[in-house]
């Protein structure tokens, strides 16, 4: 306790035991560990990751972003999945009581508004990473989805495809409505029909990627271009078109969307819409520290919603319309 009290600048210790302390710790090099002294004062903040996400290196990311900054702020961080639905309400509560004061929830929790409100209920502080837009009961970090769509349609427009496919997301969450709305409304004002056979419905999954580009790809009059909804689906994509005997960019442009390690690990290199999902995680991590530190300051708080900037990047994957891609007989 009389170590404790030196070290933390208290006061009720003689000088010259003060001086005592401050010897011993010189001699010995002592450096007091800052996560166990927020643990034993009851001062650590406590985060809990939950996720439902089956995009392996979309979590990647999100959690390397977590790590990270938890690591910097000496948070304590709790990684559970949250994948059944009637246990949800006492997997919070149980987190809760063990000390957890804030969530981040990657997508698609962070449309569940269920989770949302679980949350709130037990008391805890929900931060949703990468929403298709911001709720107004819980904190939010994201980008602009249909903006960032429409950009990526823009640009493989400009490229001289008229013939764009579309590979749409997991349709419970709200980012895929807003990608989907992106890609046409960049169509329309092109004057371009989006018809049936240029969309196909996947999950956000390779497998679902894969079953999508087959249907679009064995069209009578198959794409110049396909831009998926994320880059999972877009290295499926590719992988098909491959096996088709399609060269990509040659045959087949195609674009994804997130700019995750799969979208620079694949040949083509994908062109692909940068979201920054370590830096929106850090910044969620960064936010439930500082309105854990408020509440404890007896300061009231509110939701806060913070806005990201996404990016285009350019890489090997688009180039424009050759003659062979107007064939309207699909390769065999």
């Amino acid at each position: 306790m009389t170590v404790s009290r030196v070290i933390n600048g208290e006061g009720n210790v003689r000088e010259a035991t003060r001086e005592t302390v401050r010897e011993a710790i010189a001699k010995l090099n002592y450096s007091p560990n800052r996560a166990a002294r927020s643990l034993a004062g009851g001062d650590q903040v406590r985060i809990g990751m939950l996720f439902d996400n089956p995009s392996s290196s979309y979590l990647a990311e999100f959690l390397m972003g977590a790590l990270e900054e938890a690591t910097r702020r000496d948070i304590h961080l709790e990684v559970q999945s949250c994948d059944n639905a009637p246990d949800n309400a006492l997997l919070i509560s149980k987190m809760v009581e063990g000390g957890i004061t804030g969530f981040i929830l990657p997508p698609p929790l962070c449309d569940d508004q269920g989770v949302l409100d679980l949350i709130r209920d037990a008391g805890g502080i929900a931060i949703a990473v990468g929403p298709g837009r911001a709720s107004g009961t819980c904190g939010a970090v994201l980008i602009d989805e249909y903006r960032a769509a429409y950009d990526m349609t823009r640009h493989i427009l400009s490229l001289g495809h008229e013939r764009i496919g579309f590979i749409i997301g997991n349709p419970e969450q709200v980012a895929s409505g807003q990608r989907l709305k992106g890609y046409r409304t960049a169509m329309e004002e092109a004057g371009l029909d989006v018809s049936d056979g240029l969309v196909a419905q996947g999950q956000f999954t390779y497998r679902s990627g894969m079953t999508a580009a087959e249907k679009l790809l064995s069209a009578r009059q198959r794409p110049t271009a396909i831009f998926a909804s994320n880059d999972d689906m877009a290295a499926a994509t590719v992988a098909v078109a491959h096996r088709l005997h399609l060269d990509v960019p040659s045959d087949i442009t195609v674009c994804g969307f997130d700019d995750t390690d799969l979208a620079s690990s694949i040949w083509p290199e994908l062109t692909t819409i940068r979201q920054p999902i370590r830096e929106m995680t850090a910044k969620a991590v960064a936010m439930i520290a500082g309105i854990s530190r408020a509440r404890r300051n007896g300061e009231r708080t509110k939701a806060e919603h913070v806005s990201f900037p996404y990016k285009l990047v350019r890489r090997n994957s688009d180039a424009g319309p050759s003659l062979a891609n107007r064939s309207e007989t699909p390769p065999r």
